[in-house]
């Protein structure tokens, strides 16, 4: 049987347990005899299955992975591989608009993942000597704020944070916060919310 005519016969689903099998098994230091063993399967099928040329049942799959000692989903990883991701080079990044902008408050997105409604927006903030504070922000979720440079008297409802690099401060959104008081510019942090 040729390589095109297996593939018409088994699917990507197939070849991508065919890689998992074989990974997890090899860096056990097993030998397809071991892994029968363990398993109760036949030397023979973790074979086809191994070269994609068989697809198995579930049961199969699940003795598979007892005998690895793994769950049965790590045989799967990699099947939906067809996942969104963004990659931003150093100093890249959109800019955008938004309402502390006319403050002189610079926000550059640094990656969205489209058509999710959990997902996180990191967005580097830069604060200079053109930047005012500004009146405090409320939105839903949450948000995590890093420093990177500068200091600056950062607030949450009721409360004040002293802020300088290596500082973080993990914040419910719905309370009041923003910068108080720029205390040593330029004054740059990581801010990643919920969308």
């Amino acid at each position: 049987m040729t390589q095109h005519a297996r593939e018409e016969v088994t699917g990507k689903l197939e070849h991508v347990i065919a890689f998992q099998l074989r990974h997890y098994r090899t860096a056990q230091g097993l030998s397809s005899a071991d892994l029968a063993s363990r398993a109760g399967v036949s030397k023979a099928m973790i074979s086809k299955v191994e070269t994609a040329s068989t697809s198995c049942s579930l049961t199969t799959l699940q003795r598979l992975a007892d005998g690895l000692k793994i769950p049965v989903t790590a045989l799967f990883r990699g099947a939906d591989t067809d996942r969104d991701a963004t990659f931003t080079k150093n100093g890249e990044g959109s800019l955008t608009v938004r309402t502390g902008t006319q403050h002189g408050h610079e926000y550059r997105v640094l990656g969205t993942l489209k058509d999710r409604a959990d997902a996180l927006e990191p967005t580097l903030v830069t604060l200079t000597n053109a930047s005012d504070v500004f009146p405090l922000f409320q939105h839903p979720g949450t948000e995590f704020i890093y420093m990177l440079s500068g200091k600056m008297m950062y607030g949450h409802g009721q409360y004040e944070y002293s802020m300088e690099p290596g500082d973080s401060l993990l914040l419910d959104g719905e309370g009041p916060h923003g910068p108080l008081a720029l205390l040593e510019l330029p004054i740059r942090f990581l801010a990643v919310s919920e969308r």
